[in-house]
């Protein structure tokens, strides 16, 4: 589907006219202001009051009959600073300075204003939730700050001392969006092109993964337009035709970039000081290391910024992206600016583009969202690269509160999490296929074909993903003695499940079964039996079952500090069977208690209750039940 904006009109200010009003593209965002209102105007503005002062470049118009104008124009002919110079709606004053009572609070329970906003109008507060609602952050604070705004400096101190060479490679850095707010991503333009060096900066490529919103279209084109005026070729924008997905949008980002290393961002991003320099040095040093930054966090809603420390990346068994705590060898170094060296990678990354294509740059078979980064990491790694996290590169990350764009990310994420597993993780696969709790076998998910990827780790004469384990990522702990997994039911109650329960807190329930981890149980053929999510990591341990033999509830601990203190953690269960602890020799059973419909989790005698675990591994139990 093309795009269904009209062209821009060649001059910057050209009218059209509608009525007694007037429409002008605008380089910039425009504010207008009524008694105590700021109402934002698309960079398209239509303004029936103030048109004068809208052509001669005013950011700023009061509608009162009178036009109060902040000139623009200087400002508007260095489009990568544009100005901010707005009336500050946290200060508590009315129009004009005059003193206001503290409004009511319109979204009490947004998480928008609990730090920022208390001095809004109740207008503006209900334009700002509109924003927030539509975006997951908040683009009425974004669009009133300056583009060019500083940042702390949060690298370590002997990063500041460090010096490169002026002779690096030169870069390409390509900007993802989908329907962002206008001023973020012309915020992280300003920031790049600011903070790197000009002679390093080939290009910043914007790919529009098909953007609805009206102003990244031709408002947008203008914008880049005039930046070009003064850094010629430097802003370019590939458009895709219909919505493809990240990993997608990063390919066409590599296959735009004409630099000898690219750097793929979010657009919702800002880099800080010498962000480039250590990233171009390392690669000179050595073309085959996939590199991290840093990255610190801007709040959502005051975009203030918080300092995040140094980290290596990591994942657990369901390819969910984590920090990782740095490597002893790392500390050994006493030097602060030493690359990390990481398993995994976040998603914004920068690399040589030769060798990234070389490697297969990344999977073009996975969908929206989610996984396309653990499977570069592993990749890197097993096909004779290399990753790290440089800790003198910094770039702070906006979070969202919520992705509008998508509320249900498991989706995409399950299915892509199932293309990593059959493509580079060998025996271990199934842990995948157990902590997202999917059938082995036949398990409805159309992962898409992934023969081109088998064959390019095939061509690259790929290392296994057992050598990955042991060499590069040995706090990742694989399970190899399950035997059962996913939700566990009685026959007397077939719509409740076991449940962790609530946490903080150590007793299961029966709860009504969603089957979502809480809900997630992995039965061993050594007995133990896993309550909750698959954690399976060596610095975050698993939770087991157990049986006091006091009392009648049963508990649940971690799962290393129930084999220290010898607790009793082993049961006896077979599919359609008791679940009979081994020591006590308790079962673990339901009950109703004083005419209560709901049934407890309880330990007593056995009464031949029978349970069913959801999926099994191989034929086990199905030999001495028939099935389950």
């Amino acid at each position: 589907m093309a795009d269904s904006m009209p062209s821009s009109p060649a001059s910057p200010v050209g009218t059209l006219e509608l009525g007694l009003c007037s429409t002008f593209p605008l380089p910039q965002p425009v504010f207008l202001e009524k008694g105590n209102t700021s109402v934002r105007l698309p960079s398209l503005a239509l303004a029936c009051e103030g048109a004068e002062a809208l052509a001669a470049g005013a950011n700023y118009i009061k509608l009162s009959g009178r036009v109060e104008q902040k000139k623009a124009a200087d400002k508007l002919k260095s489009p990568e600073k544009p100005s901010s110079e707005m009336p500050d709606p946290q200060r508590g004053k009315g129009d004009w300075g005059k003193p206001k009572a503290a409004p009511r609070m319109q979204f009490p329970d947004s998480p928008l204003f609990r730090r920022w906003g208390k001095d809004l109008t109740e207008d503006q507060q209900i334009a700002a939730q509109e924003l927030f609602t539509k975006y997951g952050y908040n683009v009425y604070l974004s669009d009133r700050l300056p583009l060019d705004r500083p940042l702390k400096d949060t690298r370590p101190p002997r990063c500041l001392k460090k010096e490169y060479s002026h002779d690096l490679p030169m870069l390409s850095v390509i900007l993802i969006f989908f329907n962002e707010a206008t001023s973020i991503i012309l915020r992280a333009i300003t920031s790049i092109i600011n903070r790197t060096p000009s002679h390093l900066l080939k290009e910043i490529i914007l790919i529009d993964d098909f953007s609805s919103n009206e102003e990244l279209k031709g408002p947008l084109e203008d914008y880049i337009d005039n930046v070009n005026v003064k850094h010629p070729g430097l802003l370019k924008i590939v458009r895709h035709r219909e919505r493809k997905g990240l990993t997608e949008a990063r390919i066409s980002g590599w296959k735009a970039a004409r630099a000898d290393v690219v750097a793929i961002l979010d657009a919702h991003i800002e880099v800080n000081s010498e962000w480039a320099e250590p990233i171009l040095s390392r690669i000179k040093e050595d073309h085959t290391v996939i590199i991290s930054p840093v990255f610190d966090n801007i709040h959502f809603d005051d975009f203030q910024l918080t300092q995040y420390a140094e980290a290596a990346d990591g994942f657990d068994w369901a390819l969910w992206c984590l920090y990782e705590s740095i490597p002893e060898d790392w500390y050994a170094l006493k030097d602060q600016t030493a690359p990390i060296r990481s398993p995994s990678i976040m998603g914004i990354l920068a690399a040589d583009r030769e060798f990234l294509g070389k490697i297969g740059v990344l999977d073009g078979g996975m969908h929206i969202y989610g996984g396309e980064n653990v499977e570069l990491g592993i990749r890197a790694w097993q096909c004779g690269g290399r990753v790290e996290v440089l800790p003198c590169s910094r770039i702070a990350h906006l979070e969202r509160a919520h992705k509008p764009y998508l509320l249900d990310l498991s989706l995409a994420m399950k299915r892509n999490a199932l293309r990593v597993a059959e493509v580079w993780m060998d025996e271990y696969k199934s842990m995948v296929y157990y902590a997202w709790n999917i059938p082995l076998e036949n398990s409805g998910i159309d992962y898409g074909d992934v023969s081109s990827r088998k064959e390019l780790r095939k061509r690259l004469n790929c290392k296994s993903f057992d050598w990955y384990i042991k060499n590069v990522y040995p706090n990742l702990v694989p399970q190899i003695t399950i035997v059962g997994y996913g939700t566990m039911k009685n026959t007397l109650s077939e719509n409740h499940c076991i449940d962790q329960g609530p946490v903080p807190g150590n007793t299961p329930i029966m709860y009504n079964c969603h089957g979502y981890s809480p809900q997630h149980m992995f039965y061993h053929s050594t007995g133990e039996l896993f309550v909750g999510g698959l954690r399976s990591r060596r610095n975050t341990v698993d939770r087991c079952l157990t049986d006091s033999g006091k009392g009648q509830l049963p508990v649940i601990e971690q799962c290393d500090e129930a084999t220290r203190k010898e607790q009793n953690m082993h049961w006896d269960f077979i599919q359609g069977s008791s679940i009979i602890n081994r020591k006590t020799k308790r079962c673990l059973e339901i009950v109703k208690y004083h005419g209560s419909p709901y049934y407890t989790l309880v330990m007593q005698n056995c009464t031949g209750q029978k349970w069913f675990i959801q999926h099994i591994v191989k034929q086990w139990g199905q030999q001495e039940k028939g099935g389950g």
